[in-house]
């Protein structure tokens, strides 16, 4: 097989992956989160985007331990944590944050960003605490 290979726009496309890599290097979740909780951080749209990834994060967790230690069940426990996760991230950037959501995409691309990552995470720690909760480490059944 004859493989056609542009190389300038290869080297370019490889420096600006690594030029990203950098980025979120330099951008650790605790100093993206420092600078969320400050009104008057002046964000850019990767910064913006990666703060609402690290709080849907931090959610995540806080929601799936709380999930499973009240023991919700079903669909309902599902729901409940989208919309409130929704409603938070949009709460913080148009009434904490005050930004113009036009500028990092619109609401449709804050609402996706880092979303479905979450919602594994919650359901890992609402499964995992759930399961603990429900049945202790001495009454579970072995195959």
């Amino acid at each position: 097989y004859h493989v056609n290979i542009k190389w300038g726009s290869f080297k370019l496309s490889y420096y600006n992956e690594y030029k990203s890599y950098l980025r979120m290097a330099e951008a650790s979740p605790v100093k993206i989160l420092k600078m969320a909780i400050d009104k008057k951080t002046s964000w850019d749209k990767d910064e913006f985007l990666d703060s609402i990834y690290w709080i849907r994060q931090l959610l995540a967790v806080v929601f799936g331990v709380l999930w499973g230690i009240i023991k919700f069940k079903g669909f309902i426990g599902i729901l409940m944590y989208v919309a409130l996760n929704l409603l938070i991230v949009f709460l913080y950037y148009t009434s904490y944050q005050n930004i113009d959501e036009e500028e990092y995409g619109g609401h449709v691309e804050l609402a996706k960003e880092g979303l479905l990552t979450s919602f594994s995470l919650f359901l890992v720690f609402w499964i995992i605490l759930y399961t603990l909760y429900v049945q202790p480490m001495g009454h579970m059944v072995t195959g």
